[in-house]
């Protein structure tokens, strides 16, 4: 047993996590993955830093404006946990074809900030039986939300594909606190433990509300 493994009691150094979006959601998302000791990442982004993306994705800096966000995370985290095989796929997702790359996934994080990708990864995780880590943030509200394929209601069932805000805020501290609750639901996903699954984890401002989708 590894030495993260003993000091938190679970051990995930044989799965592989899918964090789709290196902005903030996925760049949080990604560094507790690592903390807690996942075998391997899959980076998928195919944007570049911007200036005003400095607000929230703090393992980038102003002088990695114009450069791959999932390059610049995979060697950041690299730094970080060296024990962790992150591997960076500079690409959006636009089509099912774009996918294949999740084929060896053990559960898919979407930190994505459009609904044709998550509708796109919903699809792929319904048919492929994996789980998928929805999240998504508008200023100081965000939501968070565990499906299991055969298990509980998708995104489209679960009212997560309706129409998006033009223009969505995010705001650093809601940024953070959603992220790691992906990583979180994620990693108890793969020890097995599905209570989470199916359950809407609300921000709501200063509070966290859970309902169950049925």
């Amino acid at each position: 047993m590894n030495e993260k493994a003993k000091t938190q009691g679970f051990d995930l150094s044989g799965k592989c996590a899918a964090v789709v979006g290196c902005g903030g959601l996925g760049t949080n998302a990604a560094v507790h993955l690592c903390g807690m000791g996942i075998g391997r990442l899959l980076l998928i982004d195919g944007d570049t830093v911007e200036t005003r993306n400095l607000n929230r994705q703090f393992f980038y800096t102003p002088a990695d404006v114009g450069a791959p966000k999932c390059v610049l995370l995979e060697r950041r985290l690299g730094a970080y946990a060296p024990d962790c095989a992150a591997d960076a796929l500079q690409k959006n997702i636009t089509c099912a074809d774009d996918l294949d790359c999740l084929q060896d996934a053990d559960v898919v994080l979407a930190a994505v900030d459009n609904n044709p990708a998550r509708r796109l990864l919903n699809d792929f995780c319904k048919t492929r039986g994996v789980p998928l880590v929805n999240g998504g943030i508008n200023g100081f509200f965000g939501t968070a939300y565990a499906y299991l394929p055969g298990k509980t209601p998708d995104l489209d069932t679960a009212g997560l594909l309706d129409a998006e805000n033009e223009k969505p805020l995010s705001v650093s501290s809601a940024v953070g606190l959603i992220g790691a609750l992906q990583a979180q639901l994620a990693a108890q996903l793969l020890c097995g433990d599905t209570a989470c699954a199916g359950r809407l984890y609300i921000l709501d401002n200063n509070e966290i509300h859970s309902i169950t989708i049925r």
